[in-house]
């Protein structure tokens, strides 16, 4: 089943309203390379969301390589590759 349905006026589920978010604040620069994203607290009391439809958005942000986390300190967003050495 797609993520996204192409009816505009469909039911959105929880967990794409939260990934949607954090989805546009990422591309818009909101959070860069490297910023921590809001923790699975900060996220359920500001999209007033369960805790599971928070993780499910972090996880899918995680599949797709956009964010990782580390443990004990949070997930951040992955930053650009990095650039191949242009030669000595």
């Amino acid at each position: 089943m797609p993520e996204h349905s192409s009816d505009a006026h469909a039911p959105h589920a929880p967990y794409m309203r939260v990934l949607d978010a954090l989805t546009a604040d990422i591309k818009a620069g909101k959070i860069g390379p490297g910023d921590r994203i809001p923790s699975e607290s900060e996220l359920c009391a500001r999209h007033k969301v369960a805790r599971e439809t928070a993780r499910r958005a972090v996880r899918i942000l995680r599949e797709r390589g956009t964010v990782e986390t580390q443990w004990g300190k949070g997930t951040f967003v992955v930053g650009p590759a990095e650039p191949a050495s242009e030669g000595d």
